[in-house]
């Protein structure tokens, strides 16, 4: 009997849409970066703590570069690719590598276990995978201003995020040895409502759930907007976290 498809939680298509959209919106001067530069900068530590070597190195979700750029050795070679290119619930086509990043996309595929399995065959022996992406104790605030605009009929405005019990489990799952998970909190402060929403659109953190919703009509979204604005501190900002989990893993 054949295996049964995952369910299908995300429209890729429009996965897809938000992905092109989001790199046209970090073209423009000023656009929000924060999460991936957090991972970035994350990762860089990680691989200097650990005094790794790679020879062979993936990176996938590295947009403009930047984490290539700053691992780049003599004699090391980097693939860089994005969803846009590469179906992360397919085999890889890559030889063996000794690195595979993987930066802000895992969150949204709907085979995640099966993505780690690939990234894991993929993986050279002795090879480390490491991924991130924002986990399940993120954007609180906006949660409840979603919430509280719904009233009585709440709807699936936010799509389901991993936590790091559930990433432990997918890693063991998934076959990964020496599996650590961790996750940190990075916090920032908005004005606004809509600056907010905003910065999730330039990232593309927006909703790309395949069960569409209707949007907020125009009073719906000002409950929406004064209860995100209910929580700002005495300079009128609001803090709101975004979690950023980390799954590391090393192939035997």
């Amino acid at each position: 009997m054949p295996p049964s498809s995952p369910h299908r939680i995300f429209d890729t298509a429009r996965r897809m849409v938000l992905r092109r959209r989001s790199q046209l919106l970090s073209k423009a001067p000023g656009a929000a970066r924060f999460i991936l530069d957090d991972m970035i900068e994350d990762v860089q530590e990680r691989l200097d703590f650990m005094r790794l070597e790679p020879t062979r190195c993936l990176l996938i979700g590295d947009q403009g570069g930047p984490l290539a750029s700053a691992i780049a050795a003599p004699g090391r070679e980097i693939f860089a690719t994005d969803c846009l290119s590469l179906d992360e619930e397919r085999p890889l086509p890559f030889d063996p590598c000794d690195l595979i990043v993987s930066l802000s996309s895992l969150d949204t595929v709907n085979d995640l276990p099966g993505a780690l399995i690939h990234i894991r065959n993929a993986l050279a022996p002795g090879g480390l995978m490491i991924a991130s992406f924002v986990g399940a104790g993120s954007l609180p605030i906006l949660r409840q201003a979603m919430f509280a605009a719904d009233g009585d009929r709440p709807a699936a405005r936010m799509h389901p995020m991993v936590d790091s019990r559930s990433g432990a489990e997918l890693l063991q799952r998934s076959g990964f040895a020496r599996q650590v998970v961790d996750s940190r909190p990075l916090q920032v402060s908005y004005r606004s409502f809509d600056q907010l929403i905003a910065d999730l659109r330039a990232q593309a953190l927006a909703s790309v759930l395949a069960s569409r919703t209707p949007p907020l009509s125009k009073s719906t979204l000002q409950i929406a907007r004064q209860t995100f604005m209910d929580q700002a501190d005495d300079q009128g900002r609001v803090t709101e976290t975004f979690e950023i989990l980390t799954l590391t893993g090393w192939k035997n």
